[in-house]
């Protein structure tokens, strides 16, 4: 494997997962557990087409890379510096074969793949709703993290017009949020299938929910057995769960 490219303020991190490595900012956005717990969770056909809509440093890419037998993955990334550096991390990787790295706004990405395109979205948006806070769009973290590209109705919207019919929607969002998922989903014809809470540890609020979704599907919700990231003690109930999928 040949050196990597890196540029100041980068550094290469093992993944642990298949002989993967990302790059990412020493100082600044990096992927968290929720990406790992996403990737994780995202179940597709052989040779599936997905798209990562707001892909960041390329994370979700890479880990489905490993975890499924997709034939093509997408991510879509409008913050010009992010996509080029998960770019980086995919030549780096060799897997330029699997993986396209586009840069680019996904309310766009008709225009750019066309309708019913992917048997498979997958997205890790921001969770911060619009509308509260100035913040600055320049703030690598700041996009990350708050709805200033897009809003969740606009993300839902988006995700049906790429999906073929009986497509499959994944997403990881924070559970106070679910009332409008369910209704951005509905009304956009993607039908909530089954949802996962995940919660720090036994006897504490859940902080994360991922979502599962068919679009044109017939109505009915499975509610997942929830998952606990941290024992009692502190050690990580996650790590013993998937450790061979490590990633984290």
């Amino acid at each position: 494997m040949k050196p990597p490219v890196l540029k100041d303020g980068e550094r290469l991190d093992d993944l642990q997962l298949a002989g993967l490595y990302i790059i990412q900012k020493i100082k600044g956005f990096r992927f968290g557990i929720d990406a790992v717990l996403l990737s994780n969770y995202v179940k597709v056909g052989k040779n599936a087409k997905i798209i990562d809509l707001g892909t960041g440093t390329g994370i979700i890419p890479l880990l489905l890379s490993a975890k499924t037998e997709a034939s093509k993955i997408v991510g879509i990334e409008i913050q010009k510096e992010m996509a080029e550096m998960a770019a980086r991390s995919v030549e780096y990787n060799n897997l330029q074969h699997k993986i396209e790295i586009v840069e680019g706004d996904f309310l766009k990405a008709t225009e750019i793949f066309g309708y019913n395109s992917f048997d498979a979205v997958v997205t890790n948006p921001p969770y911060t709703k619009s509308g509260s806070g100035l913040l600055n769009p320049e703030d690598l973290k700041a996009v990350s993290r708050h709805e200033i590209y897009c809003t969740l109705e606009k993300l839902i919207s988006i995700s049906s017009r790429l999906l073929k019919s009986n497509g499959r929607f994944f997403m990881v969002h924070r559970p106070e949020r679910l009332v409008d998922i369910f209704y951005y989903m509905r009304n956009n014809a993607i039908e909530p299938k089954s949802i996962k809470l995940i919660h720090p540890s036994a006897g504490k609020p859940a902080n994360l929910v991922l979502v599962y979704g068919l679009k044109n599907g017939n109505p009915q919700v499975t509610v997942e057995e929830p998952l606990y990231l941290y024992q009692d003690d502190g050690t990580g109930r996650l790590k013993q769960q998937v450790s061979k999928e490590r990633g984290f």
